[in-house]
């Protein structure tokens, strides 16, 4: 490395540390690396996303560091897929082997044509007989039949290579999103927020509120329609309460049929409002199976909504929550709790 390389990332660790330090960002390898990349300012859209990140919640989540990490920074993907990685140097070295290959036969192929037509070109100052122009003309036809079979061998390779590295790639990009969200609604997983909730409460958490919301009677629904009906249930309503979350509020699928929310920088009394919102949108949901025509147009949930307490640790809020949460299913559920704030 240059010494003028060397220079410019020191000096931009130096600008990206204290940035950390700042936003309270944990010093892991892959943020060291985020905000290198963010003092480096070559990646606009990161340098945006990142700044959107710290405005609404004073720093940025391992989640979201993660994930713009994997999008912005990442490349590949840095993620247990070893024999995946396997799998594809085998098939580069296949390539370049065969490429090698090929260029040798072209090679090979160039210099016997270039013979041949000079042999050709030599027919009127040298005169020679038929049987020796038909001889030329079918070493000709030989070599060009050889070096068609070496390049269709050559597609042929490329071809499935292609189609194998789109696999892989698919393959790729879904182990690194089953990592952190959930398969079946598309939202953030519990791991997710284990991860979030726990940086939040660490971070910043003054204003922080927790919502839970669970489906009412959903093994009502599961009985009665079937577990595939079901599922459309839980996805219809994920994408439901995922239209209601911005600036900053994100969605976790709980587990099962509950949802988690997490609000930064708020109020109990907003992060209720929120709930009460998400509420009455749910009310007006209806799910058709289309191949059965079963509708299901009762959907309903049930919320806890607190806010974090000095003191209070993850479980302690969690608890919070979900003892609001019970109350309002006790108390005949489609309802928030706690009833005012």
């Amino acid at each position: 490395m240059s010494n003028t390389l060397l220079q410019t990332a020191a000096a931009n660790l130096k600008r990206a540390v204290p940035l950390m330090l700042k936003y309270k960002i944990p010093t892991t390898p892959t943020n060291y690396a985020l905000w290198y990349a963010y003092v480096g300012e070559q990646n606009p859209l990161l340098n945006q996303e990142l700044d959107t990140a710290i405005k609404q919640n004073q720093t940025c989540s391992p989640v979201t560091s993660e994930l713009l990490y994997r999008k912005h920074v990442a490349d590949p993907v840095e993620l247990d897929v070893r024999e995946m990685r396997k799998n594809l140097d085998a098939m580069v070295c296949e390539l370049s082997q065969s490429l090698i290959d090929t260029n040798l036969d072209t090679e090979t192929f160039q210099t016997q044509i270039d013979k041949d037509f000079k042999k050709l070109s030599d027919l009127e100052t040298k005169g020679f007989s038929l049987e020796q122009v038909i001889g030329v003309v079918r070493s000709i036809v030989k070599e060009s039949s050889s070096i068609r079979s070496s390049t269709e061998s050559f597609t042929e390779q490329l071809l499935k290579a292609q189609s194998e590295i789109d696999t892989l790639k698919t393959r790729l990009a879904e182990s690194e999103k089953d990592m952190l969200f959930d398969a079946l609604t598309n939202v953030l997983n519990r791991r997710a927020f284990n991860h979030d909730i726990e940086a939040q409460i660490d971070l910043s958490p003054t204003g922080t509120c927790l919502i839970i919301i669970d489906i009412d009677h959903f093994k009502v629904f599961n009985d009665t329609f079937g577990h595939q009906l079901g599922d459309l249930v839980l996805k219809t309503v994920a994408k439901r309460i995922q239209e209601a979350c911005r600036d900053g509020i994100k969605l976790y699928r709980f587990g099962g049929e509950e949802f988690a929310i997490i609000v930064p920088s708020s109020q109990l009394r907003v992060a209720r409002q929120l709930a009460e919102g998400i509420r009455r949108a749910l009310e007006k949901l209806s799910v058709k199976d289309r191949r059965s025509d079963k509708v299901i147009d009762s959907i309903t949930a049930s919320f806890g909504v607190a806010e974090w307490k000095p003191k209070q640790n993850v479980a302690q809020l969690i608890e919070a929550t979900d003892k609001l949460l019970y109350e309002a299913k006790r108390l005949g559920r489609n309802r928030v709790m706690p009833i005012s704030s």
